[in-house]
């Protein structure tokens, strides 16, 4: 018997290598090794990254820059490349938008365009110093949108820990000139900041400038949960079961506020992970991502029925009675008034 050619042992050799693969494609967690071969997240284009992009206007108290990482095919497409922001965490003290490169990439690779930005860090900026640099990102992406050809119409968030903190805070904003938030997906995020494991933790003082007991008020103001209403858009939440810094509860209840309030909601429970261990769980991505496929593709399931349900100015609604207030709802200010209001807050001088 003739042994084998060397191009039959080429053949079968790449023949095992994409046994192999078979259930990495399927999950889109590829090794390194194989990326080269296979792509990752499920495409194969190449991504286009413009690192450092300023996005505050001349005067901000801080220049901030974010990373746009673009399909290459967006620039041949006859379609417009749907958008999501991407914050890091770092309990609002520290991190920077080099950690998220990785997803940044997964979500170009998927055919969106992503836009990872840096924000002012407490103590020396606290809160909603954080949502106002957000909101200026939105605004550069809305202003170059044409120039890039980012449909702003599918708009989506996604963050981890103080990251999904901020990602759920931005999507709970009144209705504004911004275009509206059509998907979340938000990771071991802390957005009840009254409950006591926030309101003890350190990096939670520093970032609303004072205790719980100095400023109830700011603590209801600054807590997503508390913001929950109809018309709000989909939700995909995932939490680590063992997660003892952001304790899964705190996922838990804002899912079932968001249920009782008829807003749909995912919400995954990591077993045996904590903080750390959630955050790269593996196979979770490929769900997230789904989950922005359903609700961003063009035509998609979930994009007609999601406009806001709200009008500029309108308060929110009074959460369900299932995650009670401890105090009224509060209303969020506008930005030519919300500092003078918080300032008062932070010293205890009465609102006007």
């Amino acid at each position: 018997m003739k042994p084998w050619s060397s191009h039959a042992r080429r053949y079968i050799a790449a023949f095992a290598v994409v046994l192999l693969a078979l259930p990495a494609i399927a999950t889109g967690e590829l090794p390194d090794r194989l990326e080269p071969l296979f792509g990752r997240g499920g495409g194969s284009s190449p991504t286009v990254v413009t690192e450092s992009v300023v996005f505050t206007p001349a005067g901000w108290p801080v220049p901030l820059a974010g990373d746009l990482y673009l399909p290459a095919s967006a620039s041949e497409s006859s379609r417009l490349t749907p958008v999501v922001l991407v914050l890091h965490g770092g309990a609002w003290r520290q991190g920077d938008k080099s950690s998220v490169t990785d997803l940044g990439r997964a979500l170009a690779d998927r055919g969106y365009a992503a836009f990872a930005i840096n924000y002012r860090f407490a103590p020396q900026s606290p809160y909603p110093a954080q949502l106002r640099d957000m909101q200026e990102s939105v605004r550069w992406l809305q202003a170059h949108a044409g120039e890039h050809r980012l449909d702003m119409d599918r708009f989506a968030l996604w963050g981890y820990s103080s990251g999904g903190y901020l990602a759920v805070l931005l999507a709970v904003q009144p209705a504004s000139d911004l275009p509206p938030v059509r998907a979340v997906v938000a990771g071991g995020a802390p957005t009840d900041l009254r409950a006591a494991e926030a309101a003890d933790a350190e990096s939670v003082r520093e970032f609303l400038g004072g205790t719980r007991a100095e400023l109830p008020a700011l603590y209801d103001q600054a807590s997503p949960i508390t913001h929950v209403r109809s018309g709000l858009p989909p939700f995909f939440l995932y939490h680590g079961r063992a997660d003892t810094q952001v304790p899964p509860a705190q996922s838990e209840n804002l899912a079932r506020a968001l249920r009782s309030a008829g807003v749909p909601v995912e919400l995954v429970l990591l077993e045996g992970l904590d903080h750390e261990g959630a955050a790269t769980a593996a196979g979770l991505r490929p769900q997230a991502l789904n989950f922005l496929d359903r609700y961003l593709s063009s035509g998609g399931e979930g994009l007609p029925g999601y406009l806001p349900e709200r009008m500029p100015g309108q308060l929110p609604a009074p959460l369900p009675q299932d995650v009670p207030p401890e105090m009224p709802v509060p209303t969020l200010p506008e930005e030519s008034e919300g500092e003078d209001m918080l300032d008062r807050l932070r010293q205890g001088v009465p609102s006007r």
